[in-house]
């Protein structure tokens, strides 16, 4: 039994004293966390000796979840992407098995009337690779027989409807520059908790204090020891404002739901470093 945890990104300023060689920083940040965001990949197609790299830098159960090119999916709403698709698809490859989920992220403005496109996508993605959706339209979260519709495209292909838990974030008025930029940005939709296949994944945004992430998530301990009690698989993101800490609240993360299930398998334990500590 093993729940993967990560964050958006595997490198910080913040963490750099844990992270000493530039080279590798992917391969530090594996010591503290077996899961991550492929966040970059959104932006652009990274060169194959770049994803060599990434893959000689993690063991092959360490999970990416790779976000799909905007181009696919924002610039040209999935329709008529088969090339920049099959380049990014070409691109990923050398990672193998550390590919956990292709990650369709679409725009808020993509809804119902647009269930077609995306079921025609997904017809399109290798059936070697699982694939996880997250959607931004609040009809997906207001209308059941939406929701349900969206549910029939992604199960027929055994996709992962993958939800952005923001409800801590919007909770209370913003008391940083960090957390008014991400009110800015990030989705504001209902949590939604309903695992559709055996690999769900969670993608958790907190606030800047810790203790209010912390209490945030509280209701996602019992729904993650529940799936894994079911003999699924989860994968958990841990979001702040600046991400800053998002290190260490993944682990307190993995810790807590452990404490819920003490046969879970632990986190290892990564080499010394300087002091920071989160407990």
């Amino acid at each position: 039994m093993r729940l993967h945890v990560g964050c958006a990104q595997w490198t910080h300023s913040a963490w750099a004293d844990r992270q000493p060689n530039p080279r590798e920083r992917l391969r530090s940040y594996a010591q503290w966390c077996n899961a991550v965001e492929g966040n970059t990949t959104f932006y652009a197609t990274p060169k194959p000796e770049t994803v060599r790299s990434w893959a000689a830098q993690t063991a092959p159960e360490f999970r990416f979840v790779v976000k799909l090119p905007k181009t696919v999916t924002h610039e040209r709403r999935t329709s008529g992407a088969e090339q920049p698709l099959r380049e990014f698809l070409s691109a990923v490859e050398p990672l193998g098995p550390r590919i956990h989920a292709l990650w369709v992220q679409l725009p808020a403005s993509f809804g119902p009337t647009d269930l077609g496109a995306l079921a025609e996508l997904l017809r399109q993605l290798p059936e070697h690779h699982r694939c996880a959706v997250e959607v931004r339209h609040p009809a997906f979260f207001d209308d059941e027989r939406t929701a349900a519709r969206l549910e029939y495209v992604l199960g027929r292909v055994g996709a992962e409807w993958l939800p952005f838990d923001t409800t801590t974030l919007f909770a209370s008025r913003p008391t940083s520059p960090g957390e008014r930029e991400a009110w800015a940005k990030k989705p504001r939709v209902p949590r939604r908790v309903r695992a559709l296949t055996e690999f769900p994944i969670l993608r958790y945004h907190g606030r800047d204090d810790n203790e209010a992430t912390v209490a945030g998530w509280r209701p996602w301990l019992d729904v993650v020891a529940g799936w894994l009690r079911e003999g699924r698989s989860p994968t958990v993101f841990i979001h702040t404002p600046d991400n800053s800490e998002s290190l260490l609240l993944a682990r307190r993360f993995h810790t807590e739901v452990r404490a819920r299930i003490p046969e879970l398998e632990p986190l290892p334990e990564p080499a010394p470093t300087g002091p920071m500590t989160l407990f």
